[in-house]
């Protein structure tokens, strides 16, 4: 029997590839990084293209990218980014505290959000976590998460249908003239025309709208008017 003791397998660096256009910045932020023995400065790029070849060529397992880059911004190198590297996860570092390139960087698919003025200690704790697919975000931008996810479920939500759509431009018409309160046969002086044609109109727009009465389609044309839109 083999008595040896048994050393645990040291853990693997985590590997890191660092992206931003400033030389002087990126240079010290990988030496920064490289000091701390679990983490392994794998690469260095300056703009979105070289971030996307490094990333595909060097498969790294955090990418700390930085927003504002030549060209191709970092929010709109993302997924380019995560498709090179589909193991990896980003964290922005830049100095943007904009709500809306929080939200965008979010839509993204970034791990987190951290602004330059992070401290050693908190960027790597977030490479980290983002290790384990927890989110880091500074400070700063915490409190502006709730408004950045209204501003994308603002700009995600669809415009509310139009329960006009399907009418024909007479038809609306027609049902402008209900909605005043006017009978078949004031429509049909109005128009011009013959009022057993204006009967016929009004059964086809209550039954396009599922309605069952002239008086329902005049409250439907008034509250859609109080929302904002109309029937015409």
């Amino acid at each position: 029997m083999n008595d040896a003791t048994q050393t645990p397998t040291t853990p693997r660096p985590i590997r890191v590839l660092v992206v931003d256009d400033h030389t002087l910045f990126r240079r010290g932020l990988a030496a920064l990084l490289s000091t701390q023995p679990h983490l392994l400065v794998v690469g260095e790029a300056a703009d979105a293209s070289a971030a996307e070849r490094l990333a595909a060529e060097l498969q790294p397992q955090v990418v700390l990218l930085d927003n504002h880059l030549p060209g191709v911004s970092g929010v709109q190198a993302l997924p380019a980014l995560r498709a090179a590297a589909p193991g990896a996860q980003v964290l922005m570092l830049t100095m943007s505290e904009s709500e809306s390139d929080l939200g965008a960087a979010l839509r993204g698919g970034a791990c987190g959000y951290l602004l330059k003025t992070a401290d050693n200690l908190e960027l790597t704790q977030a490479i980290e976590r983002a290790m384990r697919g927890v989110s880091s975000f500074s400070a700063e931008m915490a409190g502006k998460l709730a408004s950045a996810f209204r501003q994308e479920a603002e700009v995600a939500a669809p415009p509310p249908p139009d329960p006009f759509a399907s009418l024909s431009p007479r038809e609306r018409e027609i049902l402008d003239f209900i909605a005043r309160g006017d009978s078949n046969k004031q429509i049909a002086r109005e128009l011009g025309i013959a009022e057993t044609t204006v009967k016929i109109h009004v059964q086809h727009l209550l039954r396009k709208l599922n309605l069952d009465s002239r008086v329902q389609a005049a409250v439907l044309v008034t509250q859609q008017r109080g929302s904002g839109s109309g029937s015409n």
